[in-house]
């Protein structure tokens, strides 16, 4: 399923793409037929993320909401000013990757292939959506109650939100682990980005919330916000400092831009840099070009613990360790990760 990182892109595209232009909605599947009927040509006002789910706001006081779950994925297409990726969601073709658009004329958008839930069209491009978990056409008043019952996202970086994810996960005595997937808690992580920020905070994953100190849940919150805006920045998830990585890629651009005052890498500190510190509006921000960084790194050089179980941790040598909790994989470091 795709993560919270992948939403945000998804977001910033449609707004890139489509925002302010009126949109012909249909459902060439047929599925959607009266959502699509209550949008049809009325303009993309903003399109805007919240965790796991999109919330496309259209004149006439509706959104369109859309939730993608493990096998929803947007396709897009258009003239040569219609930029950005042509594919995002899941199956994910190219690992964390998403598709470049392919360049050509255009003449329209082709005809439907598969069963495509909605279609949105503009003077430029068009949009097919496929496989979603959920896509409904709701009131203002309606999107704005069921992002009532969603945690706060840390990529939105609004006020309170680190406050309350505080508060939430220390008031349970459920594991860190499983609170950190439960969407009313935190939303927008998902299994790699639990694994990865536990690992990162030296976090045992069975910890119950109770036993949580405030201090550890705010630098929670903080590598979060940290990681996932560099997901935004790259499109995949990296989590890994330049020295942890066998291969060295991204090393000699990292050092080159922190001489330069351009870039500081701070994973793995718990540190953030930008509006993620702090309390108030916009999207969260990195310090720096992460994406320069961390353009080419191997799959197998992006993460600490996610998918390497029975391989040696890359900070403390002892073998990283897989168990199901909640019906997922959860990946840990029993050397790095002690209560």
């Amino acid at each position: 399923m795709p993560e919270g990182h992948s939403i945000h892109r998804l977001a910033r595209q449609f707004n890139d793409v489509f925002g302010g232009a009126a949109l012909a909605v249909t459902s060439p599947q047929g599925k959607f037929d009266a959502g699509a009927a209550r949008v049809d040509g009325q303009v993309l006002e903003l399109a805007e993320a919240h965790g796991k789910q999109l919330f496309l706001f259209f004149s006439h006081e509706l959104a369109m909401r859309v939730h993608l779950g493990l096998y929803g994925a947007w396709d897009f297409g258009g003239d040569s000013t219609f930029t950005g990726a042509s594919s995002i969601g899941a199956p994910r073709r190219i690992g964390e990757r998403e598709l470049a658009p392919e360049v050509g004329d255009y003449n329209g958008p082709p005809e439907p292939v598969g069963a495509v839930r909605a279609r949105l069209v503009s003077a430029h491009g068009w949009a097919d959506l496929r496989g979603p978990a959920a896509c409904e056409v709701l009131t203002l008043a309606e999107a704005s109650a069921v992002r009532s019952r969603l945690g706060p996202d840390p990529l939105l970086n609004r006020s309170g939100g680190r406050e309350e994810f505080v508060r939430r996960i220390r008031k349970s005595s459920t594991s860190i682990a499983l609170q950190l997937m439960k969407q009313d808690v935190l939303a927008g992580v998902g299994n790699v980005y639990r694994a990865e920020v536990l690992f990162r905070c030296r976090l045992d994953p069975q910890l119950p919330g109770t036993s949580l100190q405030r201090g550890e849940a705010e630098a929670l919150w903080d590598e979060i916000t940290l990681v996932m805006a560099d997901g935004v920045l790259d499109g995949r998830i990296i989590t890994t400092e330049l020295a942890d990585r066998p291969s060295g890629m991204g090393a000699q651009v990292g050092h080159a831009l922190a001489a330069a005052g351009r870039w500081e890498d701070r994973r793995g500190s718990g540190a953030v840099a930008g509006p993620a510190a702090a309390e108030g509006g916009g999207e969260a921000e990195r310090m720096g070009p992460a994406s320069a960084v961390n353009r080419d790194v191997p799959a197998q050089d992006a993460h600490y613990v996610y998918k390497r179980n029975g391989q040696p941790c890359r900070r403390c040598g002892t073998m990283v360790a897989m168990t199901e909790l909640g019906g997922r994989k959860l990946y840990w470091c029993p050397g790095c990760q002690c209560s």
